[in-house]
């Protein structure tokens, strides 16, 4: 009878935990984009409801000023891994704005110079933070209170995004122009010499890494590929996998690593990769129904895709099934033209 009531309990914690675990993944959070508004940037604000659905809350000043057009670029806003705080690029300003994330909303913290000239990229690891400027063909390290760290030239030209890998320890930039990644590697918050390597697809764009730091880039020409990446840089693992779409410009990761998603301009669709053991890829197949879909995030409970979709300047939604399919869960907001990034809390 003992052995039969453990064996009942054991049951019993299991379907609380496994309850516990799937309510966890339900709770709401929010999606945020940047107006980039030529007379007052801001960040518009959408909270999200547990099953996916997003409501237009508001939008936030940054203090700076926008372009008001796009960037040509990927990670305009970028949120802390613990989802506290979210940086904002002010490309017409040459700053960034900090905020507090708030459970209804954003505080501004702080408006810093950018370190360069008209910053488009930015990513945040611990209490450092790298701004891509393009105007001036640099990576600027700062702390995340605005000191300055360290500036490194780029190699090539025509910047599209900057991000950490993972760990902290490496940098990443592509690069239209010159069809080239740049590598920096990272020692205690201060980036090193860059290395070049070359795109395995023309016109590299938007990217993310996966939990294991291997990189998987967007071409605008038609494909993705993946690399992994060390001190000596970027080394191709699949080279330039076709989307048969229009200008897939932008790239994430699920954050499971199992599949990849690009966002293809010129098609109205979403392109789906499955990521295999050793970070090959392969297309699964493309969703359509977008009008010029740019910026794309994957919620912080991995089960919804948000994509800005630009021609109805509205954030569409995607619930992804297990086997990396999606599906259709509605479009929101009205968003100013020239809205640019994504970020997903």
């Amino acid at each position: 009878m003992t052995k039969i009531l453990i064996a009942l309990a054991a049951v019993i914690a299991a379907f609380v935990a496994a309850q516990a675990a799937s309510a966890a993944q339900d709770t709401p959070g929010a999606v945020y984009a940047l107006t980039n508004a030529r007379d007052g940037n801001a960040v518009a604000y959408f909270a999200r409801s547990a099953q996916g659905a997003l409501t237009y809350a508001g939008q936030f000043a940054t203090g700076g000023r926008g372009t008001g057009a796009g960037l040509g670029s990927q990670g305009a806003i970028a949120l802390t891994d613990d989802g506290r705080e979210l940086y904002a690029v002010n490309a017409a300003s040459n700053t960034v704005s900090k905020f507090a994330v708030e459970p209804n909303g954003l505080v501004l913290e702080a408006q810093f110079p950018s370190g360069g000239v008209q910053p488009i990229s930015v990513t945040v690891h611990g209490d450092v933070l790298y701004v891509l400027n393009a105007g001036s063909s640099t990576i600027d390290g700062l702390t995340t209170g605005g000191a300055p760290i360290t500036s490194q030239h780029l190699l090539g030209s025509g910047p599209a995004q900057v991000a950490f890998s993972p760990s902290g320890d490496e940098l990443a930039v592509t690069e239209k122009a010159s069809q080239s990644i740049d590598t920096f590697a990272v020692v205690g918050g201060v980036a090193q010499p860059g290395v070049s390597s070359a795109s395995a697809g023309a016109t590299p764009f938007g990217f993310a890494f996966d939990n294991l730091g291997r990189l998987f880039v967007s071409e605008a020409a038609g494909s993705a590929s993946s690399y992994s990446v060390d001190t000596a840089g970027a080394h191709t693992i699949s080279g330039a996998v076709p989307t048969f779409q229009g200008a897939p410009c932008w790239l994430v990761v699920d954050k499971n690593g199992k599949y990849a998603y690009t966002a293809n301009a010129a098609a109205g669709s979403i392109s789906g990769f499955s990521i295999a053991a050793d970070g090959s890829l392969a297309l699964l197949g493309s969703t359509p129904g977008l009008a010029h879909p740019l910026d794309e995030a994957v919620s912080n409970n991995g089960r919804y895709l948000y994509v800005l979709n630009d021609g109805r300047h509205t954030i569409a939604g995607y619930r992804i099934a297990a086997d990396g399919s999606l599906t259709w869960l509605g479009e929101s907001g009205a968003l100013p033209a020239g809205t640019i990034g994504l970020a997903a809390a």
